[in-house]
């Protein structure tokens, strides 16, 4: 950012309304913040937290905090040592997925009512891996406005941090927890031309790393934990080196997010005539939506994947017979 910028955002007293904070000088000025929107529905600010060191929160979510009704957070302990720390007394509210289908209804009421509600998280940006979308999702039907105050998220900060291309990528989350489960959607994710992002715990670490290891092969990989806390560490390396340290290691201490690198062209090219083997041996002997069904179980591709070839490969053996 240039310093222009940047000082504009610092000179701007924290008085302003939420939507002028950050904005030029030169754009008029809009009601002191904590005023009411006029003529109706209030708004939702969906703002990122810090990931680990509490002075990574920016101005302008300090400010915003500050400003609005109430404070919608998963863990009303976690955002309260952050209000704490800043000296912030807006009121908190716990919106989790264990009471979000009730909760949800009350904050929209709020919303109606010309009230402003900040979404956080317990860490990071709102909406990756919780229950959040649901909130927006519900906002935006009722026709209130949303806008973000971006800052910190765990798996942009774990994938500049990897080394590995950063020009496509696919965040994925959390893989599922039992082991053939893993690997199916590690097969799914497997022919995606991009770096892989995924959160795991730590005491499934080494396991989950064993199976990408067995499935995606020997790509390079990195494992990001404790990141902007004393303890930070970025391990890189093949994902059978990195499975075969956390296995003698035992599991780390801290939140994990680990990146793959994406699939050479070769390997690329591997799994299209693995489908394409997986399709004719089943087309030879089934209807087309048996033989879908058996390829993608034996490739652990995507059904919509596997029939869109499947149509590719017939249309091309009908072409081949006619006369």
């Amino acid at each position: 950012m240039s310093r222009s910028k940047a000082s504009r955002g610092a000179d701007r007293p924290a008085a302003q309304s939420l939507r002028a904070a950050g904005r030029d000088r030169a754009e008029p000025s809009e009601p002191p913040a904590g005023s009411k929107p006029a003529g109706g529905a209030g708004e939702l600010v969906i703002v990122a937290t810090p990931i680990g060191n509490l002075d990574d929160v920016s101005l302008r979510a300090l400010a915003t905090l500050r400003a609005v009704d109430v404070v919608a957070c998963e863990d009303t302990r976690v955002t309260g040592r952050l209000m704490a720390r800043h000296g912030l007394r807006t009121p908190l509210v716990a919106y989790h997925d264990h009471n979000a289908a009730r909760q949800r209804p009350r904050l929209l009421e709020r919303l109606a009512r010309g009230e402003r509600v900040a979404l956080v998280s317990d860490a990071g940006t709102p909406l990756v891996s919780d229950p959040g979308y649901k909130l927006v999702q519900a906002a935006i039907d009722a026709g209130v406005p949303v806008t973000a105050v971006p800052g910190p998220s765990a798996p942009l900060a774990a994938l500049v941090l990897s080394g590995l291309p950063t020009d496509r990528f696919l965040f994925a989350g959390f893989l599922p927890a039992r082991a053939a489960a893993r690997r199916t959607a590690l097969r799914e994710l497997a022919a995606t031309p991009a770096t892989l992002i995924l959160f795991e715990s730590a005491g499934r670490l080494a396991a989950a790393l064993a199976d990408m290891a067995a499935v995606l092969g020997a790509r390079p990989a990195a494992v990001a934990r404790e990141l902007t806390k004393l303890f930070e560490e970025v391990r890189r390396g093949r994902l059978p080196e990195l499975a075969e340290h956390y296995a003698a290691a035992g599991p780390p201490k801290g939140e994990v997010v680990v990146v793959v690198g994406p699939p050479t062209a070769a390997a690329a090219s591997d799994a299209a005539l693995e489908l394409d083997a997986a399709l004719a041996e089943a087309l030879a002997r089934m209807s087309l939506r048996d033989a879908v069904a058996a390829a993608a179980a034996a490739t652990g591709r995507a059904r919509r994947e596997v029939y869109a070839r499947a149509l590719e490969l017939s249309r091309a053996a009908a072409a081949r017979t006619r006369p």
